[in-house]
């Protein structure tokens, strides 16, 4: 089983999507049972609130179960528990080593670079646009489940 952990600064856009697309997409094409997916902050200041209205709408448009969930952050114990800690941008990455003590192992990636991209993926609390935030977590997890 291959354990995962997505990860952005409140937990509350960008990893509960990722989270909820990647456990669909799984679903979808049979292998549930080969994943261990969860998500988490970097930050305390969406501790305990649910996703984002904008990420739960966008997830509803396109037809993909919400996980139920309340953000959480990320503990240095989660380098220890999953297979790959996956963050969405630069800032994201730089909070994750710190938390974590480090990369020994290189678990730490970001999620663009499973499908070979350098870029960050946006965050929707500031740009508003979850479209595209959802396109770029797509392409993520589809090249997830490529490499698996």
């Amino acid at each position: 089983m291959i354990k995962i952990l997505f990860i952005c600064h409140g937990n509350i856009c960008r990893s509960t999507m990722a989270e909820s697309v990647m456990t669909c997409m799984a679903a979808r094409c049979g292998r549930s049972d080969q994943f261990q997916i969860a998500s988490a902050a970097t930050s305390r200041e969406e501790i305990g609130n649910p996703p984002h209205h904008g990420t739960v709408q966008k997830l509803r448009e396109v037809g993909i179960p919400i996980i139920p969930h309340r953000a959480v952050q990320m503990t240095r114990q989660d380098y220890e528990t999953y297979d790959y800690l996956i963050g969405m941008d630069d800032w994201n990455i730089r909070n994750m080593k710190q938390i974590a003590g480090g990369d020994p192992e290189r678990k730490i990636k970001k999620l663009l670079e499973f499908a070979g991209k350098t870029r960050d993926i946006a965050d929707p609390w500031y740009t508003g646009n979850f479209d595209v935030t959802y396109e770029d977590i797509v392409e993520g997890c589809e090249a997830i489940l490529r490499q698996f």
